[in-house]
């Protein structure tokens, strides 16, 4: 990964404590957004409003990755030693802090101020969900909806899914034919038949939730969905593969807003908060939880970069 600078200020370790088998590792951050598990270095996550990419490790360490970027949604290995990361654009970004590419750019003439969720699939192709307007950052713009795109391995982006809200998580199930798909706004987790060559079929539903907001998401090897609840859902949904709801892992915090497994047997459940709903600008936390199945591995991105 390259030198990880020192924790910044403001944030600092939790501690065990948050209810049966969960522990809080860190918080002290805006709004937490893109958990990605890296073997042997521990959880990287982004910090949407103050900026930033950090690192916490299982004794709750926290260092920063990248320094000042704001509004990055998802994020992605790449296999050539470095992130994908979304926001105002799709960008590769090295560990050894060599110079960040634009692989695919917003493009307001048509609708796209930024980019959202994002995912690999086995191939090492890129899933991406536009914005057509910052849920976050004021930009005088009316809610619009976005697309779903998918970036092949040549760098080439088409469109592949129409008329999401509000675009969040992206997740496969564990036979790659299936893609899941927040929609926040409709309070849906959507689904798509993936075709071989990566497109799409017709945008079915495959969960309503009705306590918060549908956001980041992942799968299980049994198939279960784990969606973290936004907006007062308090913790992270789990739906079986047939969209049946199983429970809810409860957070102490209103805001959860993404989700991820890692560990050695990838086991532990990171879950991520933001301050909505907190008494502090400063309350975005990182939890981790154990369960009982392990979660899938999410590919390397392979597209072409520059």
């Amino acid at each position: 990964m390259g030198s990880l600078r020192s924790l910044r200020t403001g944030a600092h370790s939790g501690q065990a404590g948050q209810g049966a088998g969960m522990q809080k590792l860190c918080e002290g951050y805006s709004l937490i957004e893109g958990p990605l598990w890296v073997p042997e270095k521990g959880l990287l996550f982004s910090d949407v409003l103050f900026g930033g990419v950090f690192c916490v490790d299982n004794d709750g360490h926290v260092s920063t990755v990248f320094e000042h970027r704001r509004g990055i949604g998802g994020m992605s290995l790449h296999e050539a030693d470095g992130l994908i990361v979304s926001g105002r654009n799709i960008s590769f970004k090295p560990f050894d802090g060599g110079t960040t590419i634009t692989i695919l750019d917003r493009d307001e003439g048509k609708g796209i101020v930024g980019f959202n969720d994002i995912t690999t699939d086995s191939a090492g192709r890129i899933y991406a969900g536009s914005l057509g307007a910052s849920p976050v950052f004021e930009d005088g713009r009316e809610p619009q909806s976005g697309d779903l795109y998918l970036i092949e391995l040549d760098g080439n982006p088409k469109k592949v899914g129409e008329d999401v809200r509000l675009t969040n998580g992206l997740g496969f199930s564990p036979d790659d034919k299936t893609l899941y798909h927040s929609d926040s706004r409709r309070q849906v987790v959507n689904c798509y038949e993936v075709e071989e060559d990566g497109t799409l079929g017709p945008k079915e539903v495959f969960a309503r939730v009705e306590k918060g907001v549908p956001d980041g998401l992942v799968v299980s090897e049994d198939g279960r969905v784990w969606v973290a609840l936004a907006g007062g859902g308090h913790g992270v949904g789990v739906f079986s593969a047939s969209g049946d709801f199983l429970e809810l892992i409860e957070i102490p915090q209103p805001m959860c807003t993404s989700v991820c497994f890692g560990g050695d047997d990838m086991k532990d459940l990171y879950i991520v908060s933001g301050s909505d709903g907190m008494d502090s600008d400063k309350a975005g936390a990182v939890y981790k939880h154990s369960v009982d199945v392990a979660g899938l591995v999410v590919p390397k991105a392979k597209v072409k970069l520059g």
